[in-house]
């Protein structure tokens, strides 16, 4: 199956049930229910910089297309042709809504607690459900020459250390992530990054105000990051999750989540919870007891008692 996302005026959804045998009208006729733009008006922009899909023979497979998983289309609605809707399309499939009761209930995506959590879960949201643990050395990478290409921004007052150790300590697989690494990240994958807490039930939206389109969760207890999805039971449907901007419902599900975690304890109190040092063994309480002792020994490498 094709993992293929479908950007227009009504935001970033995922194209699904497509692969590489399907035809052109069978995914001319997905974005229809999706989009409510009818076959014959549909203009399909693909690839960097965006060039138009000929649309003329709709027998042809999406392999013949050149269209491969991971594909964003952007599509338009023609004002060159007529109103009308293409009759490889039926009527009632226009403006189809796919209501909300039959999506799945959102759901955690477990992912493990190696310091990489944050960027492993945010892979896997923007790409659609794609699970590799091996990116996070290259989402580190990444974020360090996005800081190190702007200076005078990201400065010792953003970072708490000069731009040169941020850009070091970063990339070491021994640190976490956290609120400067998801500002970058929304800004890199133009979406907004929305993170509930489970201790304080809150949603913190990074990229709120930039007029993004497309919108992914994450859930997180205090210490440990996990990708929200709406996981289907048909195999050969990717998880659902990208949401649209304007889905405020899914924003009022992951708030439930995280009440629930909540009342079952399901949070680390990040001022209260004991760590060890790995490095020298001294035992600590608090983030801030950690803070201080990383800063003064050099020891970044701690365990949860």
């Amino acid at each position: 199956m094709l993992r293929l996302r479908c950007k227009s005026e009504k935001g970033t959804q995922l194209l699904q049930g497509l692969s590489e045998v399907s035809s052109l009208r069978e995914l001319q006729e997905r974005i229809t229910a999706l989009t409510g733009i009818p076959g014959d008006r549909q203009r399909i922009l693909r690839g960097f910089p965006p060039q138009r899909l000929e649309l003329g023979d709709d027998e042809r497979s999406l392999g013949d297309c050149a269209i491969r998983s991971g594909d964003t289309l952007i599509v338009e609605e023609s004002k060159t042709k007529p109103a009308s809707v293409s009759p490889s399309v039926p009527m009632q499939t226009a403006h189809l809504d796919p209501g909300r009761e039959t999506l799945p209930e959102l759901a955690r995506k477990m992912v493990p607690a190696d310091n990489s959590c944050l960027f492993t879960s945010v892979y896997y949201v923007v790409e659609g459900g794609v699970y590799e643990p091996a990116c996070a050395p290259e989402m580190r990478s990444l974020i360090a020459q996005i800081v190190a290409s702007d200076p005078e921004y990201y400065c010792q007052a953003v970072l708490g250390k000069t731009n040169e150790e941020y850009c070091d300590w970063i990339r070491r697989e021994d640190t976490w992530g956290g609120a400067i690494e998801i500002s970058i990240l929304s800004k890199f994958y133009q979406c907004e990054i929305c993170v509930v807490d489970t201790q304080s039930v809150r949603i913190d939206r990074f990229g709120e105000d930039v007029g993004y389109t497309k919108r992914v969760l994450l859930i997180y207890d205090g210490i440990h990051y996990d990708p929200l999805q709406r996981k289907f039971t048909e195999k050969d449907i990717p998880p659902l999750t990208i949401f649209s901007c304007t889905d405020d419902v899914v924003l009022a599900e992951a708030l439930e989540l995280a009440d629930e975690a909540r009342r079952k304890r399901q949070f680390t109190d990040v001022n209260r919870f004991t760590l060890r040092c790995m490095v020298c063994q001294k035992g600590l309480t608090g983030q801030a007891e950690a803070r201080e002792h990383a800063r003064d020994s050099g020891h970044t490498n701690f365990g949860e008692v």
